[in-house]
């Protein structure tokens, strides 16, 4: 479903260097925009995927800085699990408000 590629890390499992997001990443946004909402208990009328970075674990954790409008984002960490345990997409944690210059970290 997605094609994933790897960055350099810092350390193995580290976080990758901070990236544009691309349609991939996008999609991934799309599919759990409904988890986000729910965990930030309130309906966005944009949710645009900005910038991310990923960790290697039992499948892939996702760091996204997602536009939701105005000068507010919201960061989230989506697992996206290997195919042995299902393969889905699991939103784990979200951050909300930030800013665009707040930095995506580990959360």
């Amino acid at each position: 479903l997605f094609h994933y590629k790897a960055a350099a890390m810092s350390t193995p499992g580290g976080l990758t260097e901070t990236t544009v997001a691309n349609e991939d990443i996008q999609k991934i946004c799309d599919l759990v925009r409904d988890q986000v909402e729910k965990m930030a208990v309130k309906h966005f009328d944009l949710f645009v995927a900005i910038s991310y970075r990923s960790q290697v674990v039992a499948g892939t954790n996702y760091f996204i800085k997602v536009h939701v409008g105005g000068d507010k984002y919201v960061h989230v960490r989506v697992w996206h699990k290997l195919p042995c345990y299902g393969g889905e997409l699991e939103v784990t944690n979200i951050q909300y408000p930030k800013t665009l210059d707040d930095p995506i970290e580990y959360f």
